[in-house]
């Protein structure tokens, strides 16, 4: 799975996959309706179950089940970007029909940056057996650190602008405002960039923060770099309708951070495990496996994966659905969620 003319087809695909969204987003600036972002989002995932089915009939070699697992897992998580996206779009206060592009540009400047750490990862796993102990241990501490997160702060994240952002305002002139959709213009005499630009570094950038925890994971499904990054590719390639899509659900996803801090502290224990049924380090058990230390299937780490987010997603949707029915319940008098005001003003 890792012949040079598969990486150039395949990395050739995705690039014309992202041109091919570029020009729709290019031809008419717009904000996408509900039923448009369905569509697009069913096309994505599709092609991502094509892709995956076309390499199993096509290839001996290629493991469906790690890389559905890996996929589902990346989506899953790149569900949690939005969060963050929003909250930057809006303290950058980008207009509505612009918001596809700078999520385009974004996601393509985060699939490069993760495409780096993807090698680095693949390079250090070859190199040093000891890797997936370090990447067990991590997300195990990440998964900690999503637990101790409520759900009003995972739902109204903050955003403060990272060191490089602050460089490029100190370095290169900023315009006073949008320029359109344009991300450089010359006024004044000199070439200037507009909040545009800032909004697509900091997405794609912001997005390496995620890469820290979402790479080990698919790590810990798969060691084939090549299902690592494919996987993270077609994740990243919906995205943008996606954000459009689960706008107005992401508020109800109160429960998402736990069912992905399960999924994290899953794979993390899964990757330790798997590492000491295969220790060769030496300053471990004198470099000898422990034969105690089960290993996981990948349709296990499937089914549990699925579970998870099923839980999560349905217990979330009935948490803010009681909510929502208590609050019209519990509306005052007078008040525009109270039927009985609205009933008696019509009366009057």
């Amino acid at each position: 799975m890792h012949e040079t003319s598969l990486w150039i087809a395949t990395i050739a695909f995705i690039v014309a996959l992202f041109v091919f969204d570029f020009a729709i987003v290019i031809r008419r600036p717009h904000v996408p309706s509900f039923r448009e972002s369905v569509f697009w989002s069913m096309f994505y995932i599709g092609i991502a179950i094509v892709f995956g089915a076309t390499l199993h009939f096509w290839s001996d070699t290629f493991n469906t089940g790690e890389y559905f697992a890996g996929y589902i897992t990346e989506k899953s998580l790149s569900v949690d970007n939005l969060f963050v996206f929003l909250v930057i779009m809006t303290r950058f206060a980008v207009p509505p029909k612009y918001r596809p592009k700078v999520l385009l540009i974004g996601i393509a400047i985060a699939l490069v940056l993760r495409g780096l750490f993807i090698w680095a990862g693949a390079a250090a796993i070859e190199h040093f057996s000891w890797t997936f102990y370090i990447f067990g241990a991590f997300l195990v501490y990440t998964a900690f650190g999503l637990l101790k997160e409520d759900s009003e702060e995972t739902a109204h994240p903050e955003y403060k602008e990272s060191a490089l952002i602050r460089g490029i305002r100190k370095l290169v002139p900023v315009t006073d405002g949008y320029r359109g959709g344009r991300m450089t213009v010359r006024e004044l005499g000199k070439r200037m960039v507009t909040p545009m630009l800032i909004v697509v570094i900091a997405l794609g950038t912001t997005d390496v923060l995620f890469a820290l925890d979402s790479i080990p994971a698919i790590f810990g499904l798969t060691k084939d770099p090549y299902i690592v990054f494919t996987a993270n590719a077609f994740a990243l390639l919906g995205l943008r309708q996606l954000f459009f899509l689960v706008d107005g659900l992401l508020q109800r996803l109160v429960y998402l951070h736990y069912g992905l801090a399960a999924i994290l502290a899953f794979i993390g224990v899964k990757l330790v495990l798997e590492a000491l049924h295969v220790n060769s380090v030496s300053w471990i058990n004198d470099g000898e496996p422990f034969a105690w230390a089960p290993a996981i299937s990948t349709a296990t780490s499937l089914m549990v994966i699925l579970g998870t987010l099923t839980i999560a997603t349905v217990a979330s949707l009935v948490a803010t659905r009681k909510q929502r029915v208590g609050a019209t319940v519990g509306a005052p008098e007078g008040s525009a969620g109270s039927k009985d005001a609205s009933d008696d003003g019509e009366t009057k």
